[in-house]
């Protein structure tokens, strides 16, 4: 079965959207939810609880749509939405604390992942980190998010990003070396 696109573009549909058309809003959701549920996974190692904060926060941007500038792209609005739910959950239910801050220099980070079961396995290794760790480490490595900016989300100080990264880098480089020794026996 093949499946025809209703909207021809992300801004038409975001226009309907914006229109409150729930057909639109359907569409939307079915176009970006997998991508989105990914994102929220990659912060939340329970999957239903990542379930639950991206339907929250797909509810935020709904309510939010209008105030969306459809010159700009929609991918990063909206993941940035999830990523503030991540943490607001995270927050919420106290699974979210930053060590003291000891500054240390940033080591180079390689991602050693080239087939699915090396990719699985660090993500397990993710999981595993303590949630400050994980939630420095995925906003800086795999969002791209400067420290200042990992800082001001945070409500921490650049040192202390600086140190969670360097500490949940090193854990994972321990580990990674780990299981890669255990397998050449």
């Amino acid at each position: 079965m093949k499946i025809i696109p209703i909207y021809k573009s992300d801004q038409k549909l975001i226009e309907q959207v914006q229109a409150h058309k729930a057909s639109a809003q359907r569409a939307l959701f079915d176009s970006f939810s997998p991508k989105m549920l990914s994102v929220c996974r990659q912060y939340i190692s329970d999957f239903q609880q990542a379930e639950d904060v991206m339907l929250q926060g797909f509810t935020k941007a709904f309510k939010a749509i209008n105030r969306f500038d459809s010159k700009r792209p929609f991918m990063p609005w909206i993941k940035r939405i999830m990523i503030n739910e991540c943490i607001s959950h995270l927050r919420k239910n106290k699974n979210f604390e930053v060590e003291n801050p000891n500054p240390e220099l940033l080591e180079s980070y390689e991602d050693g992942a080239n087939n699915q079961s090396e990719y699985d396995a660090i993500q397990y290794y993710i999981d595993q980190l303590p949630e400050g760790y994980k939630m420095v480490f995925m906003l800086y490595v795999v969002d791209g998010y400067k420290h200042r900016e990992i800082a001001e989300m945070l409500k921490i100080s650049e040192g202390t990003s600086k140190s969670q990264l360097h500490k949940a880098r090193n854990i994972l480089q321990a580990r990674i070396k780990e299981s890669k020794k255990l397998s050449h026996e």
